[in-house]
């Protein structure tokens, strides 16, 4: 992993946004290190925070578009979610619709909470604009801190 973060700490701004992306998505990758080595290295902090919220958003319609598929037996078998946590991620989430997308800026659950909006089938433009909330939220508090505590 700390390979990984090297390599795409070598690419700048597009080693924020594909490290974002993938940091968005199914795969566990932490943007952060990658964001905080960029910073260090002396780029943008706000580009990078454009960067980071553009791969992040991204990474999180993949899962939207895997949990549109539909495909329950995959997202168990290649996810490890078995159908009652995502039975009770529906419950949980039914009502409160698409702009619980903004909640995908979280650790762990942010990629269940998108593929759940897939799977319900949210309406895809809230979804987006709750999701972009999100994440450039959160990159801007990460940049915030670094600015205030550095």
């Amino acid at each position: 992993m700390d390979s990984l973060i090297e390599i795409l700490t070598n690419y700048g701004y597009v080693g924020m946004l594909i490290s974002a992306f993938l940091a968005g998505s199914i795969f566990p990758l932490s943007s952060e290190v990658v964001m905080l080595a960029l910073l260090a290295a002396g780029l943008d902090p706000w580009q990078l925070v454009i960067y980071g919220t553009i791969g992040n958003v991204l990474g999180s319609m993949l899962n939207y578009g895997i949990g549109m598929l539909g495909r329950i037996d995959w997202i168990e078998k290649y996810l490890h979610v078995n159908k009652k946590e995502l039975d009770r991620a529906k419950r949980f989430m039914a009502g409160r619709g698409a702009w619980m997308g903004f909640f995908s800026f979280l650790p762990i659950i942010g990629e269940g909470i998108t593929i759940v909006l897939g799977l319900m089938r949210s309406n895809v433009a809230i979804t987006v604009i709750s999701v972009i909330i999100g994440k450039f939220l959160r990159y801007a508090l990460i940049i915030y801190g670094v600015e205030i505590f550095v």
